[in-house]
């Protein structure tokens, strides 16, 4: 099968297209054949050889996010069949083929049935970030009906999301942007409020809008030192959860206020061979909220083919993106 394989770590330039062996089906896996992708950050990041040791072997087959057809069942296998319309985050890791090529091996546990009122591109743009966001909001934070949750980057691949989620759970959503054009897209995806935080700092802002309170639960998908700005907008008692928390930081708020901290790692299923059939479980109800109008997936404008991947890191990379960037299978064209 062709695939696009990087067989050292690098720049964008890295992905080369080549001819490799195609999987052959596992007992408990299926052969996806691959329709779409999305550039998650960790994709670049692994490229880059800044979490080499989560990278697959050389030459590597990048890429979690995959939405396809189900070529092949492996023996054990029951809840799919040859040509069922699937997505998933099932690869690009160690260990595990990714899906920047035709056909994916993936683990039966991490897929679901993909919602079908969205198409194989849009469907591609949801597995590494809803789970991410589920794992956050309501498996870990356990948002409920009526308490106030501030979403950081509330138009990007994980906020988008978590806007949407924490809505659906029924909390107040306050919705962190940087433009004008991204408060109209965080109120679309069912945002009660929108702050800019380049107005408007923090302390500012907790006053507004929680009479210096704080808020319930803090989503910050941007991490590391923006931990200190989420320890501050969290109400004493508070729940702050983290996707990116790769840096030292001081915890002296965090003890202050007593706050509960959540660091979620949606790959830890992939990387350890854990709970893996949790992840095909969020996905197959996520699919059902889909298809109920509770979630859609924001996608960036601009679109992409498999094989102008370079292309579609870059733009990922430099941080124009809104919502996912999402490419499409062209391999056979």
């Amino acid at each position: 099968m062709k695939a696009l394989v990087i067989e050292q770590f690098g720049s964008s330039s890295a992905f080369k297209q080549t001819d490799i062996t195609t999987p052959e089906v596992l007992p408990h896996h299926v052969l996806i054949q691959v329709a779409a992708t999305s550039v998650n950050p960790v994709d670049y990041k692994i490229r880059q050889g800044i979490v080499a040791d989560i990278a697959p072997s050389f030459p590597a087959v990048l890429h979690a996010d995959v939405a396809g057809t189900i070529a092949a069942v492996g023996a054990g296998v029951n809840q799919f069949k040859v040509g069922d319309e699937v997505y998933a985050c099932a690869g690009g890791v160690k260990g595990m083929g990714g899906a920047l090529a035709e056909y994916m091996l993936a683990d039966a546990h991490l897929v679901a049935h993909k919602p079908e009122s969205l198409t194989m591109a849009e469907a591609a743009a949801l597995p590494l970030v809803s789970i991410t966001a589920w794992e956050g909001l309501i498996d870990r934070a356990k948002v409920q009906p009526g308490q106030k949750v501030l979403v950081y980057g509330a138009t990007g691949g994980v906020g988008h999301i978590g806007v949407q989620l924490a809505k659906w759970a029924g909390a107040e959503v306050y919705a962190l942007v940087s433009s004008e054009e991204k408060a109209v897209i965080a109120h679309s995806l069912g945002a009660d409020i929108t702050i800019n935080y380049r107005h408007q700092p923090v302390e500012e802002f907790v006053v507004e809008h929680t009479d210096g309170q704080g808020f319930d639960v803090v989503f910050d998908t941007i991490g590391n030192d923006n931990l200190q700005n989420a320890f501050k907008a969290a109400k004493l008692n508070g729940i702050v959860v983290s996707i990116i928390s790769l840096s030292q930081q001081d915890l002296t708020l965090l003890h202050t206020k007593g706050l509960t901290l959540h660091l979620v790692f949606m790959l830890i299923p992939m990387l350890f061979g854990v709970n893996r059939a949790h992840h095909g479980e969020i996905l197959s109800k996520l699919a059902q909220m889909v298809d109920d109008g509770k979630i859609r997936p924001l996608l960036d404008s601009k679109t992409f083919s498999m094989t102008e991947i370079a292309s579609a890191h870059q733009y990922a990379e430099s941080g124009q993106a809104i919502g996912k960037v999402v490419l499409t299978q062209s391999f056979h064209l």
